[in-house]
């Protein structure tokens, strides 16, 4: 990327964060950290050749906040969020890290015995380790392109059949979001479990399935809210200039 493409990008952003609503930002971004630290927790299953973590149960919001976004700005605004949700959890992770390597104790290591170990164990899941915050951050990357682009297609493509509607949205949300979930968990996973964890590829194929599968029933259940919140965004004119000057028609 040269100078003048870089400069471009960034003066693009800087219309899109400025034009996105603060608290939907601020929602993404949260949701995206927390998201991170949930995916080092590995869940108890009842079959061995299924495995889960714990990111999967704020991930769907996500992909929401996603979803809503590439409707109202297009796919590209909605990645240009992503990589800054990226950026500012990795500068967060950083922090989590410097608190990790300050001496001194968690609250929750007292524990008779047993204080050395779960002082250990604490600043190993805050401070996090570097193979697990790279594999998150391609997974979500490579995973929100899928979803953003796969939505967008599919809403341009009903929209030369039929008028937009809740079903239009609908169909676009949930098949986006099944994709983008599968390749998101998928990614991560071979990434990071099958190659630190042990997770066997069997393990990895079922949780991305599984995963995706409980991500559209999030989905399911919450995208009436996404459809209304994304209908006020367009009759209040939400991000107008962002739209004017970067979105082409056809785009939304």
């Amino acid at each position: 990327m040269n100078t003048s493409k870089l400069r471009d990008f960034i003066e693009e952003s800087t219309e899109l964060f400025r034009s996105l609503p603060s608290l939907t930002v601020s929602i993404f971004i949260a949701a995206t950290i927390i998201m991170n630290l949930l995916a080092n927790k590995s869940m108890n299953v009842p079959f061995s050749w299924l495995a889960l973590d714990c990111g999967f149960i704020v991930s769907w919001l996500v992909f929401l906040i996603l979803d809503i976004v590439t409707r109202h700005y297009g796919p590209r605004a909605a990645t240009i969020l992503t990589v800054g949700g990226i950026a500012v959890n990795l500068f967060f992770c950083l922090i989590l890290y410097a608190g990790s390597r300050i001496p001194g104790v968690w609250g929750e290591s007292f524990v008779e015995g047993s204080e050395d170990v779960i002082n250990a164990a604490l600043n190993h899941t805050f401070g996090g380790t570097s193979y697990v915050l790279l594999g998150s951050s391609i997974a979500f990357f490579v995973s929100s392109v899928v979803n953003n682009f796969t939505n967008w297609y599919i809403g341009v493509t009903l929209r030369k059949k039929r008028e937009a509607s809740f079903g239009t949205y609908a169909a676009r949300t949930y098949v986006s979001t099944a994709i983008g979930q599968f390749v998101d968990i998928l990614v991560f996973a071979l990434l990071v479990s099958h190659r630190f964890f042990g997770w066997s590829l069997t393990q990895c194929i079922t949780c991305a399935i599984t995963g995706a599968i409980a991500e559209l029933l999030c989905e399911v259940v919450f995208s009436p809210i996404g459809y209304r919140i994304s209908n006020s965004w367009q009759r209040q004119r939400v991000g107008e200039s962002y739209i004017t000057r970067y979105v082409m028609e056809g785009q939304r």
